[in-house]
């Protein structure tokens, strides 16, 4: 992720890799030490339900956690600029802006 010209990383992508994964959304959460991005795929439709212990009305939304990718704090930074960068070029070049709500609230 970086922009050093005089590093040149040759990548190595396994076959059992080259389809991805599909991910709805994403957790992001940390250690002192390492940032944590778990990316999760609804694996039912969400449902409505009242909480146990409060009596409250919620919606629970069924994931399972697809990949989970660890990286070092230092990364997070290169992370951010380069997603930000990709976000502009895809919003130039299909003309569309991407979606501020999040797929479930609050």
């Amino acid at each position: 992720m970086t922009d050093d010209p005089s590093r040149k990383f040759d990548i190595d992508l396994p076959p059992e890799q080259i389809a991805g994964s599909y991910a709805d959304f994403a957790n992001v959460w940390h250690t002192p030490n390492v940032f944590v991005m778990d990316f999760l795929s609804l694996s039912h439709p969400p449902r409505e339900e009242v909480d146990p212990d409060t009596g409250k009305r919620r919606t629970t939304v069924p994931a399972r956690v697809v990949s989970r990718i660890r990286i070092p704090p230092e990364q997070v930074f290169e992370l951010a600029k380069a997603l930000t960068q990709q976000l502009e070029f895809w919003e130039r070049e299909t003309g569309r802006r991407s979606s501020t709500d999040p797929i479930i609230g609050d």
